[in-house]
């Protein structure tokens, strides 16, 4: 954790979901009570069909609804693509743009990835940027230079501490059960703030560093209890009210 920076905790549900899935949304909700809006901010991230009834099922409860993706343009001929202003008509107020598996399935390159979330900036999303390394470049000691060439080449010039959040997963630690040490995480952090207070100044220093990759209830407070842990991206176990809650939890503990 970051002192005075107060937590997200957003969940990423990827390719799924129906209607009837936003029970689970509901019973969210419902546990995300006046103790916890005090400690942590919360966003679920979902597929585009479910945006706008989402929004209405979280209509007064301060429960964050986002986008998982974006096109970089705001209109035109893109078929089947979701524009940053279409994700805020739908009720939404966040994105996430670069995730690995868009950069890997997609082929979507840093200046790509900049494109789309300045394309967030522009529909007044707030903008989570996503980095992380493969298991062959940690394997291979380039992590640190794989982060710098990210946020180089992803980030806005425009990015402040309210409009944007980066997002480290490591690619090899996603859905795997795999997670990197509290050493290694701790490193990777610290790397990020450094270059972004460089870059951004006060804002750099007060922006909001989430961590994704395997995240569970179970190992959730040795996680963002990590300098520069200020939240978690979380996957698969944001797809159940009771696994996203639970590491929600962790905050009662450490904030």
């Amino acid at each position: 954790m970051t002192p005075d920076i107060k937590p997200l905790v957003a969940g990423n549900w990827k390719m799924n979901g129906f209607r009837n899935s936003l029970t689970e949304l509901g019973n969210v909700t419902a546990g995300y009570d006046a103790a916890m809006r005090n400690r942590i901010d919360m966003l679920l991230c979902l597929p585009a069909t479910l945006i706008f009834s989402a929004a209405h099922v979280a209509l007064g409860t301060r429960v964050q609804i986002g986008g998982q993706d974006c096109h970089f343009n705001q209109d035109g001929a893109h078929t089947g693509d979701i524009s940053a202003e279409m994700i805020a008509d739908g009720g939404g107020t966040a994105v996430i743009v670069g995730h690995s598996e868009r950069r890997t399935d997609h082929g979507e390159t840093n200046s790509i990835v900049k494109s789309k979330a300045e394309a967030g900036l522009r529909g007044d999303l707030i903008t989570i940027v996503c980095i992380g390394e493969t298991e062959a470049q940690r394997k291979a000691g380039e992590t640190l230079e794989v982060l710098k060439d990210q946020l180089d080449g992803s980030m806005p010039e425009a990015s402040t501490a309210k409009n944007v959040v980066v997002a480290y997963e490591p690619v090899w630690a996603i859905g795997t059960g795999l997670v990197p040490s509290v050493e290694d995480v701790k490193e990777a952090h610290a790397f990020m703030r450094e270059n972004l207070t460089a870059r951004f100044g006060s804002d750099g220093a007060k922006m909001r560093l989430l961590y994704g990759g395997s995240v569970k209830p179970g190992n959730a407070e040795e996680l963002m209890g990590i300098a520069n842990v200020d939240g978690a991206l979380v996957g698969g176990a944001s797809l159940k009210a009771e696994d996203f809650l639970g590491i929600c939890a962790a905050y009662e503990k450490l904030c």
